[in-house]
């Protein structure tokens, strides 16, 4: 059984992300490939999650607009009146309660068995931060 597992560094530019991250997992998965296995994709953040989607611009838009208005910013919440961190993020939390914080890919015949359509995306919803990590596990036999 063979074991892989890297760090990817990422920056987010906006309170609310969602950036494609599929090229950077297949070009780990590609250095350190399975034939038959998993890859894991683990957010070690309260406020940033990993989510499997389609990649349409719209759509992309319409995700953005939607996950402002599920939770908005400001809205009077206990734990932005004694944040942390001083950052006032409730809303990020909120809505951090509706998506997942890893993604699991099935590898098979070496490849990952991603739909037609999905992509993977780093889901940024208390930014801009300078450092976010995710955490890429392969696991499964050569």
């Amino acid at each position: 059984m063979h074991f892989h597992h890297e760090r990817l560094p990422l920056r987010t530019a906006s309170p609310i992300e969602i950036i494609d991250i599929t090229a950077e997992i297949r070009q780990v998965f590609e250095k350190n490939s399975v034939r038959e296995g998993q890859v894991t994709i683990h957010s070690p953040h309260t406020t940033a999650f990993v989510a499997l989607n389609e990649r349409e611009t719209m759509l992309q838009q319409d995700m953005l607009a939607f996950l402002s208005r599920l939770a908005p910013k400001s809205a009077g919440y206990g734990h932005d009146q004694a944040p942390i961190d001083g950052r006032e993020n409730a809303h990020a939390h909120l809505i951090g309660l509706f998506m997942n914080a890893s993604e699991t890919i099935p590898v098979h015949h070496g490849e990952l068995l991603l739909g037609r359509w999905q992509s993977i995306f780093f889901v940024e919803l208390d930014g801009p931060r300078e450092s976010r990590t995710l955490n890429i596990q392969i696991s499964g036999v050569r």
